[in-house]
This record gives structure tokens, sequence and C-alpha cells, in this order.
């Protein structure tokens, strides 16, 4: 089922299939910010990721002496949400547990995806986990929009980064996480679009939950994204690197995948949330298109 959302200049469609991103238009001039969703290429436009971000080791994790499996991003963005809040311009989309999902993640939650046309030209997107359960709740939570570039013109486009300074980088070895090799990227200079910079996957900046904005264009483009991610530990910037693909994603990640060294338990997961009974949890980013 498609959810519509118009605000007079912007034109937004979501799918109650994972609560997906599925289109951005410019009413007045017809122009498509997001990603067709081509399933040669990638087929998806905008998923939300939960309960995990990125791999388990194995596709597999332990929570009290049993053994669960997991793809990578976690089971959300393949489930069908419920509509339980829209408006012409604020869509609620939610999903709860169920035996089904009980059965590789035995937590209960609530798991709601906001999206809020809040003027002209931005969309809010917030993420809000709510503990249901009788005991503590271990997950992550993240977006992944991606945004059409032109294919012929992919090195033209750059990423501008603010505040303009040096990021710690998280650096994936196959899908996992080296907290033992240390780089850094420095957003003093516009990050210029090069796939052979996704040769080893995402490239991850660290923002330890400090606000963070950025800019998606080129010099001669009259369109282009602005994100501002308000508390994420880390925003990963990817594109398939075997494939050409027209499309850059910049994800919100409010968690990361598996270390290299990993144990596999769920409570010792590097960079996981832990939510008490009743508790929920916010994370939140806008859109703004232009």
């Amino acid at each position: 089922m498609a959810v519509l959302l118009d605000n007079g200049s912007l034109a937004v469609e979501i799918s109650t299939q994972g609560a997906e991103l599925t289109s951005v238009k410019n009413k007045e001039s017809g122009y498509e910010y997001l990603w067709e969703g081509d399933p040669t290429i990638w087929g998806r436009h905008a998923p939300n990721l939960f309960p995990i971000v990125g791999r388990l080791k194995g596709d597999r994790y332990k929570y009290r002496d049993k053994t669960y499996f997991m793809t990578q991003h976690g089971f959300a963005r393949d489930n069908a949400f419920e509509l339980v809040e829209h408006t012409e311009t604020t869509a609620r989309l939610r999903l709860v547990d169920s035996p089904e999902t009980r059965s590789i993640y035995p937590f209960r939650f609530q798991f709601d995806v906001v999206y809020r046309l809040t003027d002209q030209d931005t969309l809010g997107i917030a993420y809000a986990v709510t503990n249901t359960d009788t005991h503590d709740i271990y997950f992550s939570v993240g977006g992944h929009p991606a945004f059409k570039v032109s294919l012929a013109e992919f090195n033209e486009y750059y990423i501008n980064v603010d505040p303009q300074r040096i990021y710690p980088t998280a650096q994936l070895v196959g899908p996992y996480l080296d907290n033992n090799i240390e780089d850094s990227y420095d957003a003093r200079e516009p990050l210029q679009l090069d796939r052979n910079d996704y040769r080893d996957d995402a490239k991850i900046l660290r923002t330890d939950g400090n606000p963070t904005t950025l800019v998606l264009s080129k010099k001669t483009a009259s369109h282009g994204v602005t994100m501002h991610v308000q508390n994420a530990k880390y925003v990963g910037i990817w594109t398939p690197y075997a494939k050409d693909a027209p499309f850059i994603c910049m994800e919100p990640w409010w968690g990361i995948a598996d270390t290299v060294d990993a144990d596999s338990n769920i409570e010792h997961k590097y960079a996981i949330n832990r939510l008490a009974p009743a508790q929920t949890f916010t994370g939140s980013y806008s859109i703004s298109f232009f």
C-alpha cells in the first residue's frame, strides 16, 4: 500500500512494506530525487534498518545461551507496517513484535517510523523504538536512502560535510568492523564521489551523536539534497562498487556491523543500544530537497 504526502511543493510516497520511502518529487519540475529501485542494480529506495545495522558474524548472535539467525540490516525492511496516523503532511507507520519476529529476535518491541513534511522543501524522518518487554532489549536502527545522480557525471558530484573538521572513520574488513584500523576523513575539503572509494563497502564517519549536515550536489546541478542528522553515532556513504549505479546513499546509523572479534553475544555487541522496559529511544534526521 502506498501512503502519500503532499505540501504543495513536494509529493512523497511511502510504502507500508518496510515503511520505506519510495519517491520524493518536486511538484513544479517533476524531478524525482530518489533512486528508482531497479532490482538488477539495487532493488531498494530507502530501507529502514532494524533491529541491526550491517552484518552479524556468520549472520547469527546469541542471547541467554540461545543462538539466533538474522541477515544483514535486520527484518524490518521486509515486513509490513501498519499505518497508524496519516494527515496530508504526516504519516506514522508501526511494526510490533510477533511470533515470527520473536523466533529470530526474542524481544517485544514497538518500532515507529514517522515522516513529516515540515516546510516547503523538507521531509523529517524519526525512529521511535519502545521496549514493550519486561526486561532490557538490544537493538540498532538506521536509514539507508539512495539519491539519484547522473551516471555520466558521477565523479562531478560531491558531498560537503558540516561541521568542517577531521572525522574519525570506521573501517570495514569484509562486512565487519575493525576498530584496530585507524583512519580519518578531512571534511574541510568536499568529498568528491569516486566509485573506487566504495571498493571495501561504505565510507563511514564516526559522528558520535553530534549534529551533522551533508550536502549532495555538483557545481552545475540545479538539484541536490541536504541531510541534517540530529543524533546518529555514524553516517555511512555508499554506492555499489561493482555496478554502474546512478545513486549515492547517505545513511544515518544508530549502530553498526559486528566487529571482526565479536563474541556474538548481543549484550556485548559493539555500539548496541540498550533500552529498559517501558522506555522509548528516538533518533531523527531530515532531508531538504533543492
